[in-house]
């Protein structure tokens, strides 16, 4: 079938995996000899699969559309795994050669519902990621003892047995490491999705061909595989991210909102009060305040030591501002034994004290000095000592 027309009543369309041709189909239906239920499991995996991708058209999952056929579609899905499961399709005691290329397309069933409860916007989601693993967990088991785990795959989902809540990817804490685990996935991915395209552009006479439909049905399961492991990862991350998250108080019951604050603390009806703030002995122990100390000398409830009862007495009757504790003379002596008080008058020390005429002496040495002066004055003009700055 040529890529981009459109799908016949034995085709559907695969995967998400897409080109900038058109969109792949795979052969999703094939007449098997098992009776009208596995007519009816065909027809209702068809149906399942085509609403699944009929979801990739409404643009908002979050939408009341979108849940809707999304909670249509897991129910189709639902079903089409419990009627698996009467029909006893796969057995463990099998081997891959046993399954019937037709029945390799229920394998996939697990890893639908589980692509598909990660897009539920509605449930719990901690409830969600747990039943999504669970679905992966169960694909994965399945493909296991069909033993159509790839080397690489097998390592990863022993890996994954034995560090379930803690399984990642990028386990490795070396950065280089880390990077080439994503691009060497990531080549992985797109060599899948390139064989997928190929075994599509299957051509009108080998419709029917049965080796060419198994080819794609395992090509198809090792895509989904490859993407099981991915999403595991993101699951696990996203768990313990809700794991940190503060519990929130449930929601309050319409009945609970028109009763009254006291009726929902079991409070009597009559001990209304224009307090903002509670008594002491409901702050202390919500009413029942009790004795301070066990018998055995043990504290029961926070309690405060007081210097004295007179203490207490004393502060009852009492000013509301600050009251003063020494008096001015008091505040000025203790500055002044600060030094923060200078007496004499500051500078006024060092002034030149007037000569006594009387004292003859002290007057000629007066007069000599200011002789002295006046002859260093004149032998000194002014200038006359700066001769560095002169032209």
């Amino acid at each position: 079938m040529p890529l981009g027309s459109a799908p016949s009543d034995d085709f559907i369309p695969s995967l998400n995996a897409s080109s900038s041709k058109g969109t792949i189909y795979v052969r999703a239906a094939m007449q098997s000899p098992s009776g009208e239920q596995h007519t009816s499991l065909q027809s209702l995996f068809a149906t399942a699969n085509k609403q699944r991708h009929k979801l990739d058209a409404i643009p908002d999952s979050s939408s009341a559309a979108y849940q809707d056929s999304l909670r249509s579609t897991l129910a189709a899905f639902h079903e089409c795994r419990q009627l698996t499961d009467r029909l006893a399709i796969f057995s463990p005691n099998e081997t891959e050669d046993d399954i019937s290329s037709a029945d390799l397309q229920y394998l996939l069933v697990n890893h639908f519902l589980a692509e598909l409860m990660l897009k539920d916007c509605i449930t719990n989601r901690k409830t969600v990621l747990q039943q999504a693993r669970a679905a992966y967990d169960r694909y994965l088991k399945t493909l296991d003892q069909y033993d159509m785990l790839s080397k690489a795959d097998s390592k990863l989902y022993q890996r994954y047995l034995s560090e379930r809540d803690d399984f990642s990817l990028l386990s490795n804490s070396d950065p280089a490491a880390r990077r080439n685990t994503k691009v060497t996935r990531y080549r992985r991915e797109q060599e899948l999705k390139l064989k997928l395209e190929y075994l599509a552009r299957v051509p009108l006479a080998l419709q029917n061909d049965d080796a060419a439909s198994r080819e794609i049905y395992l090509a198809e399961i090792q895509l989904c595989t490859h993407n099981t492991f991915h999403a595991l990862d993101i699951i696990n991350q996203e768990l313990k991210i809700i794991s940190l998250m503060p519990l929130t108080s449930p929601a309050p019951q319409p009945e609970e909102l028109t009763q009254d604050y006291r009726q929902r603390n079991g409070l009597p009806k009559d001990d209304y009060s224009d307090r903002l703030d509670l008594p002491i002995s409901q702050l202390m122990g919500n009413g029942k305040a009790g004795p301070l100390l066990s018998k055995d000398g043990k504290p029961l409830r926070p309690f405060t030591l007081l210097d004295s009862r007179q203490r207490l007495k004393e502060g009852v009757f009492r000013q509301d501002h600050t009251l003063p504790t020494m008096t001015m003379d008091e505040y000025l002596e203790e500055e002044r034994r600060r030094g923060g008080i200078i007496d004499g008058g500051g500078g006024q020390q060092d002034r030149t004290q007037p000569v006594d005429e009387d004292d003859l002496e002290k007057s000629d040495m007066e007069t000599m000095k200011a002789r002295e002066w006046d002859e260093y004055v004149e032998a000194n003009p002014k200038g006359s000592g700066n001769t560095l700055n002169r032209g």
